[in-house]
């Protein structure tokens, strides 16, 4: 059988972190070992995790150094030949390494696995919405689109493919925190490093990202702080189209103005999720003058956000929850059928 290592990324989670790795020491497969990686947590995180009494359970204590930091710390010491990645608010479904260990079984080709997502609130209620991106064919030119992934707790990796990518901490100017080979870039501290990771991958490697149907992967939507993840997560995308000009020569010219419009819809789309219209209608506006062929490429997302965007903006606030019912349903069936999900409230 094949050891999977599970790295779970602790900081400031104690309201989720139990539910979390319950989802994990519960998987039906079981020959796993558990990374908890506290990434200088303030909180009462570990002292949650050390309530689980579980020998396959490992702590790794450092310093903040922010999601890449910790997932670099857990690859480090990972000794699977699978790894598996989850934040330390999200769900899995029981069988979700199930289904990944055997797609990677069946297909040698495959170098990252990925499960598509439902979105959960904070109470680890179903939204009713999922993340539905292609699963196979995916192309660097499709990355810059669309991170299909969608998430930090839906891939399982091989352990190979991080030996491909791996590079040294001097090699960018802010991964100096050691001598060790880094994985994730730590210049990108809260957004970005999971695209800059899977593009490195499709350019650099012989390895493909291919995903399964099944939403595995619960994601939780916090609504606290928007509008500062909003100005991380743009600074985040200015950051990438800086670094990938130093290695997306495959790619064609116009790929800047596309990765800022996609990324700008994107955003706007988290936006209207938490009903802030006016930050929405102005990321789309963004997104549009950014590369207006988004409108041909993508119409159905694109004339949607928007159209959601100003309903947001028209509709009285004491009608929207009426409203988002009526137009939520057929949204809701249609991915349904195209998702395989099993939503456990």
């Amino acid at each position: 059988m094949k050891l999977v290592s599970v790295i779970v990324l602790i900081y400031d989670s104690e309201k989720y972190i139990a539910a979390t790795l319950e989802s994990v020491l519960t998987q039906t497969y079981k020959y796993i070992e558990v990374l908890l990686v506290d990434d200088g947590s303030p909180d009462k995180s570990i002292e949650i995790c050390q309530q689980f009494n579980d020998p396959r359970i490992r702590i790794i204590r450092q310093q903040n150094r922010g999601l890449p930091g910790a997932r670099n710390a857990g690859i480090r010491q990972a000794k699977g030949d699978y790894l598996a990645f989850i934040d330390g608010d999200d769900l899995w479904q029981r069988d979700k390494l199930e289904h990944h260990v055997n797609h990677l079984a069946n297909s040698t080709e495959v170098g990252v696995s990925f499960s598509r997502s439902a979105f959960i609130d904070e109470a680890g209620k179903f939204l009713g919405s999922y993340q539905t991106p292609k699963l196979k064919g995916i192309t660097p030119s499709y990355l810059v689109r669309c991170n299909p992934v969608g998430n930090g707790s839906a891939a399982v990796v091989r352990r190979e493919v991080f030996a491909a990518i791996a590079f040294s901490p001097r090699q960018y100017s802010d991964n100096r925190h050691d001598t060790l080979d880094c994985y994730f870039d730590e210049q990108f501290r809260y957004s970005g490093g999971d695209v800059d990771l899977w593009l490195r991958i499709l350019l650099q490697t012989k390895w493909q990202i291919e995903g399964i149907p099944e939403a595995l992967t619960l994601y939780r939507v916090h609504s606290s702080g928007l509008s500062a993840q909003l100005d991380r997560q743009l600074a985040a995308g200015e950051q990438l189209i800086a670094k990938f000009h130093t290695y997306a020569t495959q790619l064609d010219r116009n790929w800047e103005a596309v990765m800022r419009a996609y990324h700008l819809r994107y955003l706007a789309r988290s936006a209207i999720r938490w009903k802030s219209d006016a930050i929405a209608i102005q990321l789309m506006h963004q997104a549009i003058a950014s590369y207006w062929r988004i409108v041909l490429e993508s119409p159905r997302q694109t004339v949607m956000t928007l159209i959601a965007a100003y309903l947001l903006l028209l509709i009285p606030r004491r009608l929207r929850a009426h409203f988002e019912v009526i137009i939520g349903q057929p949204t809701t069936i249609f991915q349904k059928v195209r998702t395989r999900i099993r939503i456990q409230n």
